[in-house]
């Protein structure tokens, strides 16, 4: 029953596989790249990312040398930037240890920064073509249905047993593709947060959940613990042809990248305009900006915000703080999407 699973498994695959820009170019630096933005983040939104990652920076060497400025730029709108940092940090390593190149070994490649077991099951049965699993949140959705496994799929235990599993059914010749395989089902038909397309999936006849009904109870997953809540005001302050950004400190949240000047809590105009006076800056206007939330893994930013404009931005009190022109940020400084609501307000005139 399984090699008939797997056959049935493996055939739709093949003629169903989206076309996707990193896949079926046997090329494992690319394979790399695309499964660390994959995380946390949509097929279709890493698309274009991709392709301009790749373009910018077509191989290990070139990701190792890139200035960070360029680099975090690049990443901006991904999210969660310790990804990129950690690539880097790995392509530094594998220039200096493995001539450029991804290992082609399964242990080697998870010995790199930012390289657990799923990205380097991915890399290592894609690219090179061993037979060993990569089981991603896709995975452990499919697997559970079809199971009617009730454990708690954050749990270690259930992720290293399901590993097992896999390892005893990958085929031998064309573990990347079963893989890959595995990961579509779960993408495309045994979706997560709403109705599994049953009837199109070429594994339903195997699929307990499928056969009692059960679909929607799997896979269980414990309750997230409640986020902390953080009020901020975040200030949008010109001088008509320049807005100020400072960029955040090297540790901690959003670590190293611009923002727009921003303080605790949700600020009154007169308090809005006595922190930009307390910069030694010269206030001629100030407006009410519209509310906005920005939601990360453990906190959730409420931000209320004021676009200032002010006589001169040629000095102020926060050597950090930098004026640039509405056009630079475009182009070189890396503000995440955490901002997003206040840094259209840099690119257009607020009437």
């Amino acid at each position: 029953m399984r090699e008939e699973m797997t056959g049935a498994l493996l055939a739709w695959y093949r003629a169903n596989k989206r076309i996707l820009p990193w896949r079926d170019k046997n090329n494992a630096y690319y394979t790399w790249v695309s499964e660390i933005m994959l995380q946390q983040t949509r097929v279709e939104a890493v698309k274009p990312y991709f392709t301009r990652f790749i373009t910018e920076l077509p191989d290990i060497p070139a990701l190792a040398e890139c200035r960070e400025e360029k680099l975090l730029k690049l990443w901006e709108g991904l999210g969660y930037y310790s990804r990129v940092r950690n690539m880097q940090q790995a392509a530094i390593q594998m220039t200096e240890e493995y001539n450029g190149k991804l290992p082609e070994s399964f242990s080697q490649l998870l010995s790199l920064k930012g390289i657990g077991r799923y990205t380097a099951g991915a890399i290592a049965s894609i690219a090179y073509g061993i037979p060993v699993p990569a089981v991603d949140g896709n995975v452990l959705r499919v697997v559970t249905r079809i199971t009617e496994n009730s454990e708690d799929i954050m749990k270690p235990s259930l992720r290293k047993k399901i590993e097992a599993d896999l390892q005893e059914i990958i085929p031998q010749d064309h573990p990347g593709d079963f893989n890959q395989a595995m990961m579509e089902l779960g993408a495309v038909i045994c979706v997560p947060n709403g109705q599994p397309k049953c009837e199109e999936c070429p594994v339903k006849d195997f699929c307990q959940a499928r056969l009692h009904g059960t679909t929607d109870k799997y896979p269980v997953k414990a309750p997230k613990k409640s986020r902390t809540v953080e009020n901020r005001t975040v200030l949008v302050i010109q001088d008509g042809e320049r807005t100020a950004i400072r960029k955040r400190p090297s540790k901690g949240l959003l670590a190293g990248l611009y923002e727009l000047p921003n303080r605790p809590g949700h600020l009154s105009r007169e308090e809005a305009l006595e922190y930009a006076e307390s910069l030694e800056l010269e206030p001629l206007y100030i407006q009410k900006l519209p509310e906005a939330k920005h939601i990360f893994s453990h906190i959730e930013w409420r931000m209320t915000g004021y676009l200032i404009r002010v006589a001169s931005l040629e000095r102020t009190r926060e050597p950090e703080i930098l004026f640039v022109e509405k056009k630079e940020t475009d182009k070189e400084y890396a503000i995440p999407s955490a901002f997003g609501a206040y840094v259209k307000y840099m690119k257009e005139e607020v009437v």
